[in-house]
């Protein structure tokens, strides 16, 4: 798979639709062109504990972002025509078709691909498990910040690039 982009979403509680940053790595031609990160206000405006203790980030880090149509807008522009790859793809595609049917959009029907899924595949009990950093790492790329949403989206577009065809 040579075009691309890879998402990450990360949420502020439990809710699917509660995205509160959003990373993407766009890739033409095997090459990264473009990488957006966008912190956005939620929908339940309210962080869990566990969630804030996973990413990091409070009501406080995003009671002035826009709110996800606005966000989704300029990002739009940039996917239009590729498939999406996320590492743990049902999750990051829940996230988007819940926040879509919050805000009333009609979904695209966005085609995803799961890079989880692709490494159970090519490297099965070679690796302890197929955790987001476990299979970066494998595929030589070090993530350093994981659960920050555009460092999970870079780790996912390496892992992309080095196992999907």
């Amino acid at each position: 798979m040579k075009d691309f982009a890879a998402i990450d979403f990360e949420t502020a509680n439990q809710e699917h639709s509660s995205v509160c940053s959003v990373g993407v790595v766009i890739v033409k031609d095997r090459e990264v062109v473009n990488e957006i990160y966008r912190l956005i206000r939620p929908e339940p405006e309210y962080y869990s504990y566990w969630n804030t203790k996973v990413h990091g980030l409070t009501l406080e880090d995003t009671m002035q972002a826009d709110i996800f149509p606005d966000v989704w807008k300029d990002i739009m522009s940039e996917i239009e025509g590729l498939p999406l790859i996320a590492h743990n793809a049902p999750f990051d595609e829940g996230c988007l078709k819940a926040v879509f049917k919050t805000y009333q959009m009609d979904y695209p029907n966005y085609e995803f691909h799961c890079t989880c899924r692709a490494a159970r595949r090519v490297f099965g009990k070679e690796l302890p498990n197929h955790q987001l950093q476990t299979v970066a790492m494998r595929c030589g790329y070090d993530l350093r910040q994981h659960h920050n949403a555009l460092a999970d989206a870079e780790a996912c577009a390496a892992i992309a690039l080095r196992i999907l065809d």
